[in-house]
């Protein structure tokens, strides 16, 4: 029989051992996405001055930078803070497990703070506030306040370039049939109204890419031989004061790939009436 002492001795030198044990790496983070709308090719890249292992999103797409939609690139809760001498306009989203995300340089806020949003929901939109040289998306990944590796779909992008243009992404994030968007181009900015009938503008959406939720016939929008009668209801970039920028609606005479009285997606997809 083995002695009583010897079995303690050995235990408790056992459990010793397993305490000692190091963390193993952060598990079951988010499956994050690019923080920017689906289709969008953007350039990254990394410098020293930088900390916690975070990356810079700029377009290379032929598309602009500035007042490109920030997308949420998992689901979680959105803080908004503003930091005049960094950070500029930021968002925190705390994705729960000990995960968060942070969105630098904003030119605006998308979502109260506080709110809950899911994955490829507009959060902001891209600027150069704060201590910025230019326009771009400055964008962490952290685990228990700690810097990661910037991991999309589940593949890190390390080891990171030091400039532009040598590596590139493009987004998956929010595409058609995910959360009730439509991922559309703009050729122009649009006047965004409270209904189909022009009635009460309430902002404008800026050119570009842009999401949609659904489409209402409405009152013709014409230029020459060139019209539609649909109406998508979206968000708009800017909001004129005192009205309300959700749910508005824009003329699908802007979007850049389709024809009269047509209402699709950059895919090809009808977009779903009201």
């Amino acid at each position: 029989m083995r002695p009583i002492r010897a079995t303690l001795i050995a235990s408790t030198l056992l459990l010793g051992l397993f305490i000692a044990l190091p963390a193993g790496p952060a598990l079951a983070a988010p499956n994050f996405k690019a923080p920017y709308p689906c289709g969008q090719r953007w350039t990254y890249s990394h410098h020293s001055a930088e900390v916690r292992l975070a990356l810079d999103f700029v377009r290379a797409d032929g598309g602009g930078t500035a007042g490109t939609p920030v997308l949420a690139s998992a689901a979680g809760t959105a803080y908004n803070y503003y930091q005049a001498g960094g950070a500029g306009n930021y968002v925190v989203i705390d994705h729960g497990g000990g995960w968060k995300t942070y969105y630098f340089h904003l030119a605006s806020f998308g979502v109260g703070h506080g709110a809950g949003v899911g994955q490829g929901q507009v959060i902001g939109t891209t600027g150069s506030t704060g201590n910025s040289s230019g326009a771009h998306i400055h964008y962490e990944q952290l685990y228990n306040g700690a810097g990661q590796a910037i991991s999309i779909n589940g593949q890190s992008l390390a080891p990171y370039p030091g400039s532009y243009n040598q590596k590139y992404l493009t987004s998956d994030n929010g595409c058609s049939g995910g959360g009730g968007k439509y991922w559309v181009d703009t050729f122009a900015n649009a006047t965004g109204y409270k209904d189909a009938q022009m009635n009460d503008a309430q902002g404008l959406l800026y050119a570009g890419t842009n999401y949609v939720y659904c489409k209402v016939w409405g009152r013709e929008v014409r230029s020459g031989d060139q019209f539609n009668h649909w109406w998508l209801r979206t968000d708009l970039d800017e909001v004129y004061a005192g009205k309300n920028g959700w749910g508005a609606y824009v003329s699908a005479y802007y979007l850049s790939r389709w024809g009269n009285d047509e209402a699709r997606d950059n895919n090809g997809t009808v977009i779903p009436n009201c």
